[in-house]
């Protein structure tokens, strides 16, 4: 085990972590070793720190909203604007003179997409505000107590798991009432957060931009309804239009018609190899113009799975561009054997 994978190992069973807790668990390393260690984790974003001097201290991200400075309200969930709730944080906060254009922006649409689904999607009678700021980094935390993210997509769109649910929602353009919304918002949301993180009930979905990794997680206990976590480093360099003409064709345009599908979150303790697992993964994916299926952490995949979207999904949507990325040796054989 590196030193760095101790620290995070460490830092995950205990909230304030300083350097003299690392000498003590280990003495094969010099005190300036483990701090050079320390700092490398907090640029990366793995890990925040905290304080100066002898008080330094250092936590996880998602630990770390609950040692900083915050504004929290409960609100009913009656004839509630996102908007004007934003409002009132942003004047009580003064964000708007405080932070950067595009910060400000980014927090503005992220805060206020995630408040919308809760109070028109949740079915939760209360929903729960948070503002984290720890002066290097902001973020938001929304609670609601309702039927949750996950399982009321997986019941409006008759899937087998919340699993499945998590992965459609990955995809975008995922809603649970397409009348009155695109199903844009988390999917744009998880893409400019430095960290963002969806628990409901028996799951965790943990986006985090720095590293840059997605991971789905088991929960227990488990959470009742959801909870949105959304952080940003305050001296982002993040711009709301870039994210959006990444996943365009036509950056000129204002069509959503590009998306990226991480292929390792599509099996869980299994190899790809069936024409199943694939057409799982190209499920709804025909509304879009250009999917880019990124192979990161995918060992290899079978002749069926691979003929079954780089020839039989080609071949029955010619216009739409499929192009694979990060793929090892063995992943790029399969595919070129049947392109």
């Amino acid at each position: 085990m590196t030193l760095k994978q101790l620290i995070l190992e460490m830092a995950k069973n205990k909230k304030k972590l300083q350097t003299s807790d690392i000498q003590r668990k280990t003495s094969e390393y010099t005190r300036q070793y483990i701090v050079q260690n320390l700092k490398d984790l907090t640029e990366s974003g793995q890990l925040v720190r905290f304080g100066a001097g002898a008080g330094t201290f250092y936590t996880l991200p998602e630990n770390a909203m609950s040692l900083s400075n915050k504004l929290r309200k409960r609100l009913k969930n009656k004839d509630l604007k996102e908007h004007e709730i934003y409002f009132d944080f942003e004047k009580k906060l003064h964000l708007k003179e405080t932070l950067d254009e595009n910060v400000y922006s980014i927090f503005t649409y992220a805060f206020s997409e995630m408040l919308n689904n809760a109070i028109e999607h949740s079915e939760s009678e209360e929903i729960e505000v948070t503002y984290y700021d720890s002066k290097k980094s902001l973020s938001f935390e929304i609670r609601d107590y309702g039927i949750g993210a996950f399982r009321n997509v997986q019941q409006k769109h008759e899937l087998k798991s919340e699993i499945e649910a998590i992965q459609d929602i990955l995809k975008g353009k995922t809603t649970t009432n397409p009348e009155a919304h695109s199903g844009q918002g988390i999917f744009f949301t998880s893409k400019i957060a430095d960290l963002f993180i969806i628990e409901s009930y028996g799951y965790r979905l943990r986006i985090d931009n720095s590293i840059p990794d997605t991971f789905i997680e088991e929960l227990s206990p488990s959470v009742k309804g959801t909870k949105i976590v959304f952080t940003i480093s305050a001296n982002s360099k993040k711009h709301l239009s870039d994210i959006f003409s990444s996943y365009q064709t036509d950056p000129a345009g204002y069509d959503f018609d590009k998306t990226k599908i991480l292929v390792k979150l599509y099996t869980m303790g299994t190899v790809y190899v069936s024409r199943s697992q694939a057409r799982r993964i190209l499920a709804s994916l025909e509304k879009y113009k250009h999917i880019v299926l990124d192979f990161q952490n995918v060992p290899t995949i079978g002749q069926a799975f691979a003929d079954e979207i780089f020839r039989v999904f080609k071949t029955r949507y010619p216009d739409i561009v499929i192009e694979p990325v990060n793929m090892v040796e063995t992943v790029e054989f399969m595919v070129k054997r049947v392109d």
